[in-house]
């Protein structure tokens, strides 16, 4: 089959609904919670939108507003560049990473069931290594999607799941990160938290692991991340294109993936 009758054959099976089309993204909203950090920190701003004209005398035919925000509020992309070590890293913001690296394909592995247990559940390379021993091995490139269960949070205090010490939500640790870009050849973490580490993750060394190894090496985070449950284990396709901002560390961005229907 040729490139073009490929697309075609695509579209007409989105169009008939024999692929599926899932919306892995949470509204965005002033609502929508975003990462606090210690307090010695500048902070993130939440989402905002203020009406301009909605068919009334500021406007009578049209409706619009102005909106802003963080570039990691809400379901969002993290770029190389948001972290230190990847701050060198070539083309490594949103206006120049290449569009191609935006889509590829899904591992979802679940683990709601330790997440349930333990809010704080840490994901270790032993954990993948078990996990791939009874679903098989993630192939290179893939989006691998960490599903914990914590979307269904969203709307509720449990969602940011705050202490006096800090936010308690689960995350990986080294080895997993490690394991993942090193030896799986990750195109990046995706998570239903607001963060791809762990509420805790100031403990490991080094701190932060999601962020401090995924952008070092060049690699991709998505955060708030919703209907994991839909997707399978493997087959589906991510498509995951942050807003072209330039310099940008971010975006809020429309998280879709495409599901063969059973």
């Amino acid at each position: 089959m040729s490139s073009a009758a490929t697309l075609e054959n695509l579209v007409s099976q989105i169009a008939s609904n024999a692929i599926e089309v899932v919306d892995l993204t949470n509204t965005l909203s002033p609502d929508f919670p975003v990462l606090t950090l210690p307090e010695e920190f500048a902070q993130c701003a939440p989402f905002k939108r203020d009406v301009i004209s909605h068919y009334d005398d500021k406007g009578p035919m049209w409706s619009w507003a102005n909106i802003s925000m963080n570039e990691h509020t809400g379901t969002h992309f993290d770029a190389p560049v948001h972290w230190v070590t990847g701050k060198d890293v070539p083309d490594g913001s949103v206006d120049t990473l290449p569009a191609s690296d935006f889509v590829g394909p899904a591992a979802v592995m679940d683990f709601t069931a330790e997440c349930a247990a333990d809010p704080d559940f840490v994901l270790t390379a032993q954990h993948i290594r078990d996990w791939e021993a009874g679903n098989g091995q993630i192939p290179p490139q893939s989006w691998v999607l960490f599903h914990t269960g914590w979307a269904a949070r969203v709307g509720t205090d449990a969602y940011t799941n705050m202490r006096e010490d800090g936010a308690h939500t689960p995350g990986p640790d080294p080895s997993a990160i490690e394991f993942l870009v090193n030896e799986r050849d990750c195109r990046g973490f995706g998570v239903e938290t607001i963060g791809t580490d762990a509420g805790q993750g100031h403990v490991f060394d080094p701190p932060y692991p999601a962020h401090n190894i995924l952008h070092g090496n060049g690699r991709y985070g998505l955060q708030c991340l919703r209907n994991l449950d839909k997707l399978p284990t493997f087959g589906a396709v991510v498509v995951a294109s942050p807003l072209k901002i330039e310099d940008g560390s971010g975006s809020p961005l429309r998280v879709i993936a495409l599901v063969a229907r059973s």
